[in-house]
């Protein structure tokens, strides 16, 4: 968030939490990003604080609430208030509960485990998510708008664009089982608990092959989890990549260091198509 934004996000979020009778003297960032997520104190609850525009909490809520009561490996929603959005000044804040950091990270197996565990309780879920592609839509949206990716040199978009679109074609050729996905299970949404690893975030749900998922994982993941198709995860690795390297080129784009990230990407994307 911008900062005067999240000066007024984190007033939002401890004035919701005090109201529900959660204590909030201290408000501790633990992430900023399109939203901020804050650790509340003395109450000690985790709060998400999205712009009242730009969120999808009531989806969220009732994701998460349907997992854990499916006993699947996610991050629970603080069991002393009402679980749903409260809105104000703005915001809608959802609150959580604040596991604190397992002494030991996560191991490429155990993630992959829980991952699979994941996937296999989304799996017996119906609920309505985007397909992955409509993430690639997007991105070939925003480099066809040369003033919303105005960085871009011309032989690198043209190489984004081929990258999108001929990955997105062989993808849907390979026929693979889609389900409901967590949408980007990286590192950064992975919680190291004394109950195991925990899965955050459900903004970015969607449909597609697991591999999709796992692309969003360290590498070591793939080779942990049950039944992987090795050739599709390659071609999802690279579609993610193109994706998120649009993301960086993105002039509003407010990610730390995100320019120095999106050449580097890029370099990646030029060597896998044999250009450098």
């Amino acid at each position: 968030m911008h900062a005067s934004e999240g000066v007024r996000a984190v007033a939002v979020a401890r004035s919701v939490a005090a109201s529900l009778g959660l204590p909030a003297d201290e408000a501790a960032v633990l992430h900023d990003s399109n939203k901020l997520t804050l650790r509340l104190l003395p109450a000690d609850t985790l709060a998400r604080v999205a712009p009242a525009d730009d969120q999808v909490a009531e989806f969220e809520v009732g994701l998460a609430r349907r997992l854990t009561e499916a006993g699947c490996p996610v991050g629970a929603l603080d069991p002393r208030v009402e679980p749903r959005g409260y809105e104000r000044d703005g915001f809608v804040v959802t609150l959580w509960r604040y596991y604190a950091p397992a002494a030991r990270e996560v191991t490429p197996a155990a993630f992959a485990a829980a991952l699979a565990r994941l996937h296999a309780g989304m799996r017996a879920l119906d609920v309505p998510a985007p397909r992955y592609t409509e993430r690639v839509e997007r991105a070939l949206r925003f480099l066809a708008d040369h003033a919303r990716t105005p960085g871009l040199a011309p032989a690198d978009r043209a190489l984004l664009q081929e990258t999108l679109r001929s990955t997105a074609e062989w993808i849907a050729a390979r026929g693979a089982p889609e389900q409901l996905l967590h949408g980007e299970p990286h590192p950064g949404n992975v919680l190291a608990t004394a109950q195991g690893p925990l899965f955050i975030d459900w903004e970015t749900c969607c449909r597609g092959p697991a591999e999709f998922d796992l692309a969003h994982a360290p590498e070591e993941v793939g080779a942990h989890y049950p039944g992987v198709d090795v050739e599709l995860l390659r071609r999802c690795r690279l579609l993610v990549l193109a994706v998120i390297t649009v993301w960086r080129w993105d002039r509003e784009d407010l990610f730390p260091d995100g320019r120095r990230m999106g050449e580097e990407w890029l370099a990646r994307i030029r060597a896998a198509a044999g250009r450098e």
